[in-house]
């Protein structure tokens, strides 16, 4: 059985973030107090999914070398396009799901504000908070849409239900294709 490792999973998402960014394993190692080979061995830069990444490139490449060349440079502007717009979109599902919960916690304040007992009293207030919501729940389309795309290619490696997954586990999912 291995021994338990000493650093948390959230310090081995940064070293892992930090080594796949470019830093080195021995830098790492010293501020980390780990051994050099085993965060060379936890996070292979040549690992399976580099390798799959490299296959796909170079068929993409292989590709674009095929088109007459006056179509080449349309397709690589076309593939551009495409991941402007996929950030763009991630970074809008990002933000509006930022504003989705402020709203949501604007809503909540106005809540408290109704009187239990007669919340008809109270019709102002609960207007306010049903506009509250549905401005919520309008800025969360593109975060709601996003995940409904992704959601049978978010699947952790363990069988877990997305919903048991820590926020590390699942942003080690999405930007790296893996739980």
């Amino acid at each position: 059985m291995a021994r338990p490792s000493k650093l948390t999973p959230e310090q081995w998402a940064v070293i892992e973030s930090r080594y796949m960014s470019g830093d080195s394993a021995r830098a790492l190692s010293r501020e980390f107090g780990v051994d050099e080979a085993a965060i060379r061995r936890k996070f292979r830069r040549d690992g399976p999914q580099v390798r799959d990444a490299a296959e796909l490139l170079a068929k993409g490449q292989s590709a674009v070398a095929a088109l007459p060349v006056a179509l080449q440079p349309v397709a690589i502007d076309l593939a551009a396009r495409l991941r402007n717009i996929s950030a763009s979109l991630a970074c809008a599902a990002e933000l509006g799901a930022a504003t989705a919960h402020r709203l949501q916690a604007l809503a909540n304040s106005e809540v408290a504000k109704v009187d239990d007992a007669e919340p008809m009293a109270s019709i102002d207030t609960l207007r306010n908070v049903g506009v509250l919501t549905k401005l919520a729940n309008d800025s969360s389309v593109i975060a709601r849409d996003l995940l409904a795309a992704n959601k049978g290619a978010i699947q952790p490696d363990d069988d877990r239900p997305i919903e048991e997954l820590t926020d590390n586990e699942l942003r080690a999912y999405l930007t790296e294709g893996r739980a």
